[in-house]
């Protein structure tokens, strides 16, 4: 932590990005998994706490943090808590802690675009399982909406984007419709389809236009002041939001179109 506090020295901003990421990879290594994701938030908060400068925090979480199978969505969940928490420990500090929410990046390091396109080389690409589903944002999406969550925080928000899914079939049509397609089956830890957005939270999630908010059981804030300014809308009972579920939907000739703007931008595929 030392070393954070001397790095947060004259900072205004901090955006928590770092991670252990990979599902298997946190399942073989528990305890590097914890140590990083939970013991590293932890040591963010106490070095932001201690900042005589430090005014806005946001951590990057993941849909995997909700309703969690596995330990990388259990530790993401538990630094998720840790800095909507952290905004009842502040005191007379003006600061405010907040929390983003999305789904895979788009040709993110270990992601599944990526792979499929170093495997379509090969002529083979492994399926996990036909049916699954995963939300979808770009690289300048993301960084958007940690934008927006430094612009608009009050403190002890989630927040959560509207943004469309893909099927893995339709990604691997996208890439590589002359490939062989192989089911190996999920890897350990994984969800056939992943949520941002769980019914048990519709009680505290807001609709905001662009993206959804869930705001802590008791918050810091008037909530009707917090309505008034964002013209928030209460969701129903029961939402939730799954990418297997979702109302938007990439397609095919869609996923190419976003990798050759987002990942590789001589990509091309003729069916």
């Amino acid at each position: 932590m030392e070393r954070l506090k001397r790095a947060f020295i004259g900072v205004d901003y901090v955006i928590h990005a770092a991670a252990m990421k990979h599902v298997h990879i946190a399942e073989y290594n528990p305890d590097e998994c914890v140590k990083t994701n939970v013991g590293g938030a932890e040591n963010v908060i106490r070095a932001a706490l201690e900042s005589p400068t430090v005014t806005k925090v946001v951590a990057l979480s993941t849909d995997k943090a909700c309703a969690p199978i596995n330990l990388y969505g259990a530790t993401k969940l538990t630094s998720d808590k840790l800095f909507i928490a952290a905004n009842n420990i502040r005191g007379q500090k003006d600061i405010q802690f907040s929390v983003v929410r999305y789904g895979n990046v788009m040709g993110s390091n270990g992601s599944v675009i990526p792979f499929f396109l170093s495997k379509k080389k090969e002529g083979i690409l492994p399926i996990t399982d036909i049916n699954m589903t995963r939300f979808n944002i770009s690289l300048s999406g993301g960084v958007g909406m940690v934008l927006h969550a430094l612009d608009t925080a009050w403190g002890g928000e989630l927040f959560v984007p509207k943004i469309p899914s893909y099927r893995i079939t339709d990604v691997a049509e996208a890439i590589g419709p002359e490939c062989e397609r192989v089911v190996i089956g999920i890897r350990p830890g994984e969800k056939i389809h992943e949520e941002m957005i769980t019914s048990s939270d519709s009680f505290t999630t807001y609709d905001l236009g662009k993206y959804f908010v869930i705001l802590p059981q008791v918050t810091l804030f008037n909530i009707d002041d917090y309505i008034n300014h964002f013209n928030a809308k209460l969701v129903e009972k029961g939402f939730n939001y799954s990418s297997g579920e979702n109302t938007e939907w990439e397609t095919v000739e869609g996923l190419r179109q976003l990798i050759r703007e987002h990942v590789d931008e001589s990509f091309e595929c003729v069916d």
